[in-house]
């Protein structure tokens, strides 16, 4: 085995790379000597003159890179002489403001690891966060939307201190608690010259996953690998269109590498929106003259349904990528048909990129695939048809060691625990997750497979299948449907009807279907089905009536 790809001192113990694979990514040039503040220099200093904007009903910014530039490293000077330096943990739980922008490329300047923290998490999930990071500085808003942060982290911090507690906000209804500071107040400050010198190999940032487990997953990714996935990101996303504006939450791994990463590979503004209101998101493609380049389903299913869209926002949607999600074919068809130009990829916070299509790949593969394997990753399945990964960009352990020994083997080899089947052109098609199995009397079901043919009715927005306590037959697939605006919900038989002209088995029809007016979501926009499990249980859904109105039930 070869060096730790990062020793994260005494915080956490991380996964080796096998000798010949740090050797072939060194030599192949997925791995090299930048950090994340070389990379925030570098792309700073080429590209000052480009354009930032926050659209926020309560707080919008306008500006250029250099003007977060100078704040950025302002900040990193004020950290530094209150201590904070390489290897020290700085979380961060903004809303997509400009200071979040500030405080990661101050973090990356210093060598500290970043923990983003989704904005919407409440106490249960920051605890947690807090009490697996030990974190040497917290940066937090004071409030956003029902949000009380000031509360939550209070009562936290006062469990768990630590030694830096920065805010961002302006109101002055009330004092600041004990130990807070206003960030704002460390701005002012002789910026630093350029990036502290780090080992690459070391952890840069910890994603938290809230996916489909009960404690999220704390991922660790050094400054290789996230070099390495900054480069894939923008290799998957065409050139060309209007800038386009970032809805997913900077305090998502991916969110955040889209938004001050990725656009200093290349001349991208950065537009970023704190809230995913489709009206407002519709408005600003028109009045800016803004884009949506894809993400999750959901974003781009929002916008098609709502009833502002027109065809004056095609022009503005040249092509759409999507991923972090299941992608049912009927999403990408019915896009195609309006003329946008549809991908798919595949990935997780842990290996954020194995597969994805580029716009030049068959049209067929591009709609009904995961795409091929990218460049550096490998990908192989196992006699059950799990999906086994490995590549530049894979992380380099969880927060928690025996997590990661259950999951990476002695060879680098990633058990995603997601299953997949291979075309004879190496397309990877996404069919379930391990976990996400119904065992109807015995017998396993994919709801990967019924949610595929559900989705292709025209009143379904979205749907998920998920496994309902059966007293006969332990478990029995539940379908959960969106419904598009003003149309009306399918009944049970009419969703069977469409399985069986579909030639689904009868034995892996749903029996039950209930209308919800959204899903609990991850902050990539992923459902987190084991809550749609317990909410189902315990009667906990919302529907549009209130209750948990079943359309059908056998």
């Amino acid at each position: 085995m070869g060096e730790p790809a990062g020793t994260g001192g005494d915080r956490w113990a991380l996964r080796s790379v096998p000798e010949d694979l740090e050797r072939r990514y060194v030599a192949e040039g997925w791995w090299n000597d930048a950090t994340l503040g070389s990379t925030v220099a570098d792309g700073l200093t080429r590209l000052g003159g480009t354009a930032f904007q926050v659209h926020s009903k309560v707080r919008p910014w306008t500006g250029t890179f250099a003007d977060v530039d100078r704040a950025a490293r302002s900040l990193a000077a004020a950290l530094r002489s209150r201590g904070v330096g390489p290897g020290q943990v700085v979380v961060i739980q903004l809303p997509n403001w400009v200071e979040a922008g500030i405080a990661f490329w101050a973090a990356a300047y210093l060598g500290a690891v970043v923990i983003p923290i989704v904005h919407f998490y409440g106490a249960k999930e920051v605890e947690y966060i807090l009490g697996a990071t030990s974190p040497d500085v917290v940066i937090t808003a004071e409030r956003f939307g029902h949000n009380d942060y000031l509360a939550v982290y209070a009562e936290l911090l006062g469990r768990r201190p630590v030694p830096l507690w920065l805010v961002v906000g302006d109101s002055r209804d009330r004092e600041l608690p004990a130990g807070a500071t206003r960030l704002a107040s460390l701005l002012d400050a002789d910026p630093i010259s350029g990036p502290v010198a780090v080992d690459p190999r070391t952890p840069a940032l910890v994603g938290f996953t809230s996916g489909t487990t009960r404690d999220p997953k704390g991922v660790v990714h050094s400054h290789r690998t996230i070099g390495c996935e900054t480069r894939q990101l923008d290799y998957m996303f065409p050139k060309g269109g209007p800038p386009s504006i970032t809805g997913a939450p900077v305090g998502h791994f991916i969110g955040m590498l889209n938004a001050f990463l990725v656009p200093l590979l290349r001349t991208r503004p950065v537009h970023l929106i704190d809230v995913w209101d489709p009206a407002e998101v519709l408005r600003l493609m028109l009045d800016e003259d803004l884009g949506v380049g894809g993400g999750a389903t959901y974003f781009l299913t929002s916008l098609l349904d709502h009833p502002d869209f027109t065809p004056a926002h095609l022009a503005q949607m040249p092509f759409a990528g999507l991923g972090g999600s299941p992608v049912p074919v009927a999403v990408t068809e019915r896009a195609t048909r309006l003329g946008i130009r549809m991908f798919r990829s595949y990935g997780s916070t842990e290996h954020p990129s194995i597969t994805g299509c580029l716009l030049d790949d068959p049209e067929v593969k591009r709609l009904t695939t995961d795409g091929h394997p990218l460049p550096g990753v490998e990908l192989r399945l196992t006699d059950d048809g799990e999906i086994l990964s490995r590549g530049p960009d894979c992380y380099v352990g969880y927060t928690d060691d025996e997590l990661t020994a259950r999951v990476v083997d002695a060879d680098g080899w990633y058990h995603t625990g997601d299953v997949g089947v291979l075309d004879a052109e190496g397309y990877l098609t996404i069919t379930d997750r391990i976990s996400d199995v119904i065992i109807r009397g015995g017998e396993n079901i994919s709801a990967a497979e019924i949610e595929e043919l559900v989705a292709g009715l025209p009143a379904v927005a979205e749907v998920c299948v998920v496994a309902a306590p059966d007293d006969r037959l332990g478990e029995h697939a539940a379908a959960l449907v969106r419904v598009r605006e003003g149309m009306t919900p399918p009944t049970l038989e009419q969703v069977r009807a469409h399985l069986a002209e579909a030639g689904l088995a009868r034995q892996k029809w749903p029996e039950s279907v209930t209308e919800v007016v959204d899903f609990p979501r991850t902050a990539s926009g992923k459902v987190q089905k084991f809550r749609l499990r317990q909410q189902l249980r315990q009667g906990g859904l919302e529907t549009p009536g209130g209750e948990n109105a079943i359309l059908g039930k056998q």
